[in-house]
């Protein structure tokens, strides 16, 4: 009997199943996949296109340079003096460069071929490891595959939903980015407002389990420096992690070239994670953290950029360690290049073009106003032998676009005049056009990318 009405329920159950696997096939209607086309972040990128279009102003982006780039460089063959790479120290092209980069290819290949945990470790990533880690006197470091990816990966890695990331208000995507995927709350402060950043922090002491404060030793899109001083006294005060971004300072800061500690006199022990490209002054390509010896254990443990990832290419890790052997042996060169930044920030003062905070080391940026105007005048320069880039929204608030010069050591004077110059003259002619751009209307702009 039991078994009868057992058998019974099941048959009823599979009835069941079979009825609504019907009523999902006739009712539920099929999903498409959504058109890429259709994304509001494609239509944002088309926007700035059309709204180019409308003015007649070309893209500045993605120009093709046909050598490499330093002080000067090549652009549909013409030769241009270059204020748009990160080449501080003039390492790029430097013969004893090429000579560790040549030796690593043949010893090594091209790549790692594989994560550095199982197959991918080479003598040339724990040299450059020890390299920038005695740059801050620090127990360890560890380099990564990208100056990108390494901040995401430290974040997302150190913090988690119970915890706090406190940032400067300018403060690089990268770390934004790595917030987020972290879970972690944020907040930012005023940049460069150490009253503000105490402030707080006086109103978060319990509430989390671990409190990141991070800065950029000198910040990318305006050239001025962090109050270190400051921030490592509130560290003491208040017991948070403290991170520096020493993407723009390292081989610039500092008598050395060692960065802000050095700039500010500063133990580098005060600060708990010392972070940085190898794009910049380094002339190669990857990221690195410098800090603890359990911070570095952590990271190369459990970070996925580092686990997961192949290791840095051995001939780029060559021509990173390379490039800190001529930061220590040539420290002319850092000179110059000082001297040189605040040369430009006098200069472009003089001839009346807005520097913004600048302090004239190895940023200076130019204030345009609009991106259609500071795009505009990128291409003016360029046509007169001038190649500097512009900074336009979103990487800059709308109102707040640029131009921003990179300031190298092998930069001369007569070429740094003769940009100055070039750049006023070629502002003076655009203060009063406005491109259209009053005219501009959304729905035309909709329009015109409807029929795209």
């Amino acid at each position: 009997m039991q078994q009868g009405r057992r058998n019974a329920l099941l048959a009823q159950m599979r009835g069941l199943s079979r009825s609504m696997d019907e009523v999902d096939q006739r009712e539920v209607p099929k999903r498409q996949p959504p058109r890429f086309e259709e994304l509001p972040e494609y239509k944002q990128v088309q926007i700035q296109k059309v709204a180019g279009d409308l003015v007649k102003v070309a893209n500045p982006f993605y120009r093709t340079h046909d050598v490499g780039a330093g002080a000067t460089t090549e652009i549909g063959g013409a030769r241009l003096i270059n204020f748009a790479s990160y080449d501080y120290l003039g390492t790029n092209r430097h013969p004893y460069l090429a000579e560790k980069v040549k030796e690593a290819v043949e010893r090594y290949g091209i790549s790692a071929s594989a994560s550095r945990l199982v197959a991918g470790e080479r003598p040339v990533h724990g040299q450059l490891e020890s390299r920038i880690a005695s740059l801050y006197q620090a127990e360890d470091a560890v380099v990564f595959v990208s100056g990108y990816l390494t901040n995401v990966t430290a974040i997302g890695t150190l913090l988690g939903p119970d915890d706090i990331v406190i940032h400067d208000e300018l403060i690089h995507n990268s770390i934004l980015t790595g917030i987020r995927l972290s879970g972690a709350a944020r907040r930012f402060f005023r940049h460069n407002d150490m009253a503000h950043l105490d402030e707080l922090l006086s109103t978060f002491d319990g509430r989390f389990r671990r409190m990141l404060v991070i800065v950029e030793g000198i910040y990318s899109m305006d050239g001025d420096v962090a109050d270190l001083p400051a921030l490592v006294e509130l560290r003491d005060r208040y017991g948070f992690w403290l991170m520096v971004d020493e993407a723009h300072s390292l081989g610039v800061l500092g008598e050395d070239g060692h960065g802000t500690h050095t700039h500010f006199g500063i133990d580098p022990r005060r600060v708990d994670i010392w972070c940085g490209t190898l794009s910049k002054t380094t002339s190669s390509c990857g990221g690195y953290v410098a800090g603890s010896e359990a911070l570095v254990t952590v990271l190369k443990g459990t970070a996925g950029g580092f686990v997961y990832s192949v290791g840095l290419s051995p001939p780029l890790a060559a021509a990173a360690s390379a490039s800190l052997d001529i930061l220590n042996r040539e420290s002319e060169r850092v000179r110059r290049l000082r001297s040189n930044g605040a040369y430009f920030l006098e200069q472009a003062r003089k001839a009346g073009l807005d520097t913004g905070l600048s302090q004239g080391f190895s940023v200076v940026p130019v204030l345009i106003g609009d991106s259609i105007r500071a795009a505009r005048l990128s291409n003016d320069l360029l046509a007169v032998g001038v190649n500097a880039l512009p900074i336009i929204h979103p990487a800059v608030p709308e109102g707040q676009a640029r131009l921003r010069f990179f300031i190298t050591s092998e930069h001369t004077r007569a070429q740094m005049d003769e940009a100055i110059a070039k750049t006023a003259a070629c502002l003076s002619k655009l203060v009063d056009e406005n491109f259209g751009i009053a005219s501009l209307d959304r729905s035309e702009i909709a329009r015109l990318l409807a029929g795209a």
